[in-house]
């Protein structure tokens, strides 16, 4: 047999992992592209990272399948251009089709039960701006809550805020109130994430509101450690239960 019959073109194409590395090469350039701005994206609108990630490899295997069609038959490395009008062609895809996925559209708001006793209206006006977004049944849904996946970071968001402090339910459930304070004077409430890129902008108070805020919520029971709320109203109630008996005890001996 000649040198030419023993030559040919899929003889001298690599084969296995590294046939489909070399052949789909550009595809997987753009899919780690995009899963760096998906990481970066995510951190930065506060989305789960690994849910970028999920979608990004999603996307990948929409992309390589359409490549696959459209070059079926063909042993040939697909260029950038096919490359990316597939990923591009397979993001779309995947956009409208987790626009099915049913969390993050149930946007409701469950009945007030009990706020707490604000030290006064400009006080509840300033937390309403700067924490009710995510802590209370008052929740003023945005209107890209309804579109995934950013619609899947804000009900966790709520979800999350909810469980830990909801001032909706202050009256009628526990939580984590007596932090309130420490949390807005660490910078840690309301979260970066909530205000970036300029969303929220009623929520990022100037330093003379926070200020403001901080004294109000000072001298709102149950809102700080050792506020003196609850538990002072109790000690103050104690000693005078302590002096009326004490008064008693000396009336009876003035008697004897």
């Amino acid at each position: 047999m000649s040198d030419d019959q023993n030559s040919s073109p899929i003889a001298s194409e690599p084969s296995g992992f590294r046939r489909m590395a070399w052949r789909f090469g550009p595809l997987l350039v753009l899919g780690g592209a995009a899963a760096v701005v998906a990481v970066v994206g995510g951190v930065l609108i506060g989305l789960n990272p690994g849910v970028g990630i999920v979608l990004v490899v999603l996307t990948c295997v929409v992309a390589g399948a359409l490549l696959t069609w459209r070059t079926r038959g063909a042993h040939r490395r697909a260029g950038v251009r096919p490359a990316a009008m597939a990923f591009v062609a397979a993001a779309l895809l995947v956009f409208v089709a987790i626009q099915a996925v049913p969390y993050g559209r149930a946007h409701d708001n469950p009945p007030v039960t009990g706020e707490p006793q604000w030290a006064s209206q400009r006080t509840r006006d300033l937390m309403v701006r700067a924490c009710f977004g995510c802590h209370s049944n008052e929740v003023d849904w945005p209107w890209y809550s309804s579109i995934a996946p950013i619609s899947w970071a804000v009900s966790a968001h709520v979800d999350e805020g909810r469980e830990k402090i909801n001032y909706s339910e202050f009256a009628t459930r526990g939580g984590e109130y007596d932090h309130t304070v420490e949390v807005i004077l660490d910078g840690s409430m309301p979260p970066a994430y909530y205000t970036r890129f300029g969303l929220h902008s009623e929520a990022d108070l100037s330093d003379a509101e926070r200020a403001e805020l901080i004294a109000g919520l000072r001298a709102t029971p149950g809102l700080s450690d050792g506020d003196g709320g609850s538990e002072g109203n109790d000690d103050r109630g104690n000693e005078s239960e302590d002096g009326g008996e004490r008064e008693e005890r000396e009336d009876e001996r003035e008697d004897d």
